[in-house]
């Protein structure tokens, strides 16, 4: 029997599909349609947050219109029950992080592709007036067949020159550290050329199995991104092409200027080169197949109240 807990409003909560800081994804039916979801909910704790609403509300206003094959579509954003929520298509596949705890091997056939579809989907993002700001392959989903899903929009930013930033003031620094571009770091007015960066850090890290910097701290990494020489990628994995490999470095240049000019350039140039010598054969096992680790949901429904129950009554 399905308890009134694993109810809100008229979505059944099935699974926990990952737990964040801040918000939980639920996969979920919609009981009059019996059709699937997935549920981006904040937590319980940060249920009356106003700068993590404000959040959830900006990443609507960002994707509520966006239609595109490579991005997660959004369908509503709900406000009325005891947590906000945003209610998007179900997606049910794996991140490239997640995949590339295994090594790049299990990818390797697939990489072209991945390159492809994701170039793809960030240069329709642009098109339509916005930076992804957090292109990390925990924002990739991947499913067997190689097919690429952008997700999570919550830092994207319009590419456009403030009063404030022509006057010398910084922006406010968010992002994650291992892929952002230095001029992301530094707090600068940015463009589709960031993404760029950011898309080069995943490219190497897709190809190497690990990310092109690493440091002993924070600031030791945020240092590099800034002033250290960009590796080769042929340095971890033999099979990848100069060319290739000198694209991912121009991708990954300390100046924009000196990077491809746009997101489509950027898929010019991967569709005429060649990323590996020989060409990878498939593993004798999917990506699905991969054990990733249990993931439970006893705890997180505990936070859930009863429907009908004074706490969710009282809820806006």
């Amino acid at each position: 029997m399905t308890k009134a807990r694993d109810f809100v409003g008229p979505y059944r909560l099935t699974r926990l599909i990952r737990a964040g800081h801040s918000c939980y994804v639920w996969e979920a039916v919609k009981e009059d349609t019996n059709e699937r979801f997935a549920l981006k909910m904040l937590r319980t704790e940060e249920a009356k947050n106003r700068d993590e609403i404000g959040y959830l509300k900006h990443e609507w206003e960002v994707a509520k219109e966006l239609h595109h094959p490579n991005l997660i579509r959004f369908y509503d954003f709900v406000t009325q029950y005891h947590a906000p929520f945003l209610v998007l298509e179900l997606y049910s596949a794996l991140n490239l992080k997640q995949v590339l705890r295994e090594g790049p091997e299990p990818l390797a056939y697939l990489a072209e592709k991945i390159i492809h579809q994701t170039t793809h989907g960030l240069h329709y993002l642009h098109e339509r007036g916005w930076i992804h700001c957090d292109i990390k392959p925990d924002n990739l989903l991947v499913n067997d067949d190689g097919n690429v899903k952008v997700i999570d929009f919550t830092i994207a930013q319009r590419p456009k020159r403030s009063l404030l930033s022509l006057l010398g003031f910084k922006q406010p620094v968010r992002g994650t550290r291992s892929y952002m571009s230095p001029e992301q770091i530094r707090g600068e007015t940015l463009d589709g050329r960031s993404d760029v960066y950011s898309l080069g850090c995943v490219v190497f890290e897709l190809l190497a199995g690990r990310p092109p910097f690493t440091g002993s701290s924070p600031n030791e990494l945020l240092e590099k991104h800034l002033r250290a020489s960009v590796p080769t990628v042929m340095v971890y994995n033999k099979d990848v092409t100069k060319d290739c490999a000198d694209l991912i470095r121009r991708m990954m240049g300390k100046k924009r200027e000196t990077r491809p000019k746009s997101m489509w350039d950027v898929l010019q140039e991967f569709r005429n080169i060649q990323v590996f010598t020989k060409k990878p054969q498939p593993p004798d096992f999917k990506l699905s197949d991969l054990d990733t680790g249990p993931v439970t949901d006893a705890d997180a429904l505990k936070q859930l109240p009863r429907a009908g129950s004074d706490a969710a009554e009282n809820e806006e």
